[in-house]
């Protein structure tokens, strides 16, 4: 990924929680020669590995996984995004652009087929995107549920490499990007609020 000096993220925490916090990725490799991608979600295990571990399954009828073992593996996490308009900046010489942030991690995929481990993958992954929910659904081991879990092959990607941009006009100067994040405000898009939100932490702690 093309990151400029001013939009590198380097904390890997902050890396972390990002990608909690969008944790549907696009995993991406070539199959036969060609570009292939899988979207799915991810559990992050932050302690696994040097950089943290991805786990996550795909349904066994993808032809993906019989090719992940033998190449590296990109995984893509897109956050919020919004356009920019050169009006906000009140100057002169300013074109229109794109904000956002995402998270980019490369690393080897493990294959996981046995039968209690891919259970309790899918075990934990229930858990964690129950849990914010007032009547969180609980997995039960059942054998309608060994047939699914017939159906999927498990993965665990180490993370060999992990690089986070948040382009947020930190190459323009603070008043300047106050006036964005004031219009930001005034938009009706989610996006639009959350990217204000990501602005307004980049910006010097006095400002």
């Amino acid at each position: 990924m093309y990151i400029p000096a001013s939009f590198a993220e380097p904390d890997l925490g902050l890396l972390h929680d990002f990608i909690e916090q969008h944790s549907f990725g696009v995993m991406a490799s070539q199959v036969d020669g060609s570009p292939y991608a899988t979207h799915l979600p991810f559990l992050l295990e932050r302690g696994a590995g040097a950089k943290g571990t991805l786990v996550g399954h795909v349904a066994r009828a993808n032809v993906h996984w019989q090719h992940l073992e033998s190449q590296p593996v990109l995984v893509v996490f897109s956050g919020p995004h919004a356009y920019i308009s050169p009006t906000w900046y009140e100057a002169e010489n300013v074109v229109p652009t794109w904000n956002y942030a995402a998270v980019h991690v490369v690393g080897r995929v493990q294959l996981v087929n046995e039968p209690a481990e891919l259970s309790a993958i899918l075990q934990r992954m229930v858990q964690w995107y129950e849990q914010p929910l007032p009547t969180p659904w609980t997995f039960e081991d059942s054998p309608f549920v060994q047939q699914l879990v017939a159906q999927i092959v498990g993965l665990r990607l180490e993370i060999d490499s992990i690089e986070g941009k948040w382009k947020l006009n930190q190459n323009h100067p603070v008043e300047r990007r106050k006036k964005v994040i004031a219009a930001l405000r005034t938009q009706p898009q989610a996006d639009s609020q959350a990217v204000a939100d990501l602005m307004r932490a980049t910006l010097p702690v006095d400002s």
